[in-house]
């Protein structure tokens, strides 16, 4: 595809769903920088760390759920071209969550299908994921003729509902507007590998927060696995191919878009260990401590497996701030643990896809971010003191609230007699006027 570098961007009108994410905001703002005559966001969330660039862009933040119709015809109309983005559950405590899953990946995908058949719009770029035909099993240099991985052998609902919205927006594919003006819907599904970058808001600060409390002890699976990665400019480049690739105006395609009704893997096309690529140089850098124990595949699936059963235990309090994040998760484990990676050679040939930032170069931006990151941000607590403070939590609580039965009873005994010396040091202060250090 020989396009000129703003085909189909300048004069025309945008909506990202999810537009104050990490490749949301950088998708908007390149748009924004092409020249787009509008760009839309869509997004629940009210700000992000990319509000202020957004909105010194040009960019028109829309407050709205892709769940709900209402907010999706106040974002769609009079729209051109929409990157459909939003998604929900792609990890930690989000993954049990089930019904928000589908609710926002399947119900919303239908709802934005629904948009664009209703007021004409010619483009829809979907971005999906690997896990649509990956699901555990290796995959060595794959491509798009692979078939869906079975819905009912997911190992999380967050692949599954991410198949299901692909094969719907795919085979939505050139259906006529329901307007009948003659305009159809050309579609397109977009499959990046792990992402990364500088702001990154979904894997690093988790494997981060992990390695600041002392739990980040071992790693998975052997160094001989590989997986695909992906720089976020390199995705944003694709994802506007994309759009271009689905335009019905180009000399030569008798009004046959080139991407219409196809799906695309993109990644940096150099696949990896998980391990040595990213996760030990971010911590060398940072001067944290690396995982020194391997385990294999079957273990952490078991230690898995009990996170989620300990986890699904916990399903009315997941959205609580207060409840750390799992520290595995069966999809997790498949994902770092299981060599998969898959050729961009239908994305060179088709789109005209080759990524700008070599793994080198955005690795290099990553570290640098989160090392001035880290300049600005004090360290948490260890483990040992996150333990000790929960530990010691628990113990007021069951002296001051529990009857004082067995242990409890020492322990009751002991919080009496030190709150009634804490009494005593606050009348010495008062009365000497000096400072007691001591209970």
């Amino acid at each position: 595809m020989h396009l000129s570098a703003n085909e189909g961007i300048e004069g025309n009108r945008f909506v990202v769903t999810g537009g104050l994410g990490f490749v949301g905001s950088a998708l908007c703002l390149e748009l924004a920088r092409r020249g787009a005559e509008e760009v839309r966001s869509l997004d629940p969330r009210l700000s992000s760390p990319w509000s202020a660039a957004l909105l010194h862009a040009g960019v028109r933040c829309i407050q709205g759920d892709v769940s709900r119709k209402k907010d999706i015809e106040k974002a769609l109309h009079g729209a051109d071209c929409v990157f459909h983005l939003a998604s929900y559950g792609m990890s930690g405590k989000e993954m049990l969550q089930a019904g928000r899953v589908d609710e926002v990946n399947i119900n919303g995908t239908c709802n934005i299908l629904d948009g664009c058949l209703e007021f004409g719009i010619k483009r829809l770029v979907y971005v999906s994921t690997y896990n649509v035909v990956f699901g555990g099993k290796e995959i060595v240099n794959g491509n798009e003729a692979l078939p869906y991985f079975p819905l009912d052998d997911h190992v999380d609902p967050y692949g599954r509902s991410k198949s299901v919205a692909e094969q719907l927006v795919l085979k939505s594919n050139d259906r006529p507007s329901k307007k009948k003006d003659g305009v159809r819907l050309y579609t397109c599904a977009i499959r990046p590998a792990a992402i990364y970058g500088p702001g990154e808001e979904r894997h690093l600060p988790r494997i981060l927060s992990l390695a600041k409390m002392g739990l980040l002890s071992f790693k998975v699976g052997s160094p001989s696995v590989k997986t695909d990665w992906v720089y976020v400019e390199n995705l944003v480049l694709a994802l506007i191919l994309a759009s271009m690739g689905l335009l019905d105006d180009i000399p030569g395609r008798e009004g046959q878009p080139v991407a219409a009704g196809q799906p695309y893997f993109i990644s940096d096309e150099s696949p990896v260990n998980t391990t040595e690529f990213i996760i030990n140089p971010l911590l060398r850098s940072l001067d944290y401590d690396f995982p020194k124990i391997t385990i294999d595949v079957q273990h952490a699936l078991f230690m898995a497996r009990i996170f989620w059963v300990v986890y699904t235990l916990l399903y009315p309090w997941l959205n609580r701030k207060w409840l750390p994040q799992p520290l595995l998760l069966p999809a997790e484990v498949y994902k770092i643990g299981v060599t998969h990676y898959f050729s961009t050679l239908k994305a060179r040939q088709e789109l005209g896809y080759v990524p700008m930032v070599s793994p080198r170069d955005g690795l290099a931006a990553t570290i640098a971010y989160w090392r001035e990151r880290k300049k600005r941000e004090l360290d948490g607590p260890t483990i040992y003191v996150w333990l000790f403070a929960v530990i010691g939590m628990s113990a007021l609580f069951s002296a001051a609230f529990l009857p004082p039965v067995g242990p409890l009873g020492w322990v009751r005994r002991g919080w009496i007699r030190t709150s009634q010396k804490a009494e005593t040091s606050h009348l010495l202060l008062v009365v000497e006027g000096s400072i007691i250090l001591s209970w």
